[in-house]
C-alpha cells in the first residue's frame, strides 16, 4: 500500500472508558481502520489530560484513573480518511471526544529511505 506524500493525519482524542458496542472505542477504531484497509493506526496513552468536562484524568499513584486520555492517529490519503469519517462518527455517537485533521507530508512509509522535501 502506498500513501501519497501529501496525506492527512486524523487524530482522535478519547478516554480509555469510551466504548463502541462491546469493545473499547480505541480498539474498535483500530479494528475498523484495519478492516477498511487504512494505511495504519496507532493508539497513544496520555499520563494526564482533561477535556470538555474539565475533569482531570491522571496516572498518578494517589489519584488512579481508569479513564486515562488516549489519542488514536491514522495517516492516509485525504480520500481514504474522508471515507472513514462517517464510520468514525457512528462509532463515537454515544460518547464524547475530539477529532482533528491536518495536512501532513509523508517522508517514509514502510522500509524505504527518508528523503528531505525538495531533494
Amino acid at each position: 500500500m502506498q500513501i501519497p506524500k501529501n496525506a492527512i493525519l486524523l487524530r482522535i482524542f478519547i478516554g480509555e472508558k469510551d466504548r463502541s458496542g462491546p469493545h473499547p472505542l480505541y480498539e474498535a477504531i483500530v479494528l475498523k481502520a484495519r478492516e477498511m484497509n487504512m494505511a495504519g493506526a496507532t493508539v497513544l496513552r496520555g499520563p494526564i489530560g482533561f477535556g470538555h468536562s474539565s475533569l482531570l484524568h491522571t496516572a498518578k499513584i494517589l489519584r488512579l484513573s481508569d479513564d486515562l486520555p488516549l489519542i488514536v492517529e491514522l495517516v492516509d490519503s485525504e480520500e481514504r480518511i474522508n471515507s472513514f469519517l462517517p464510520v468514525l462518527d457512528a462509532m463515537m455517537s454515544n460518547g464524547s471526544g475530539l477529532v482533528t485533521m491536518e495536512k501532513v507530508q509523508v517522508l517514509q512509509y514502510g522500509s524505504g529511505s527518508i528523503s528531505a522535501p525538495g531533494l
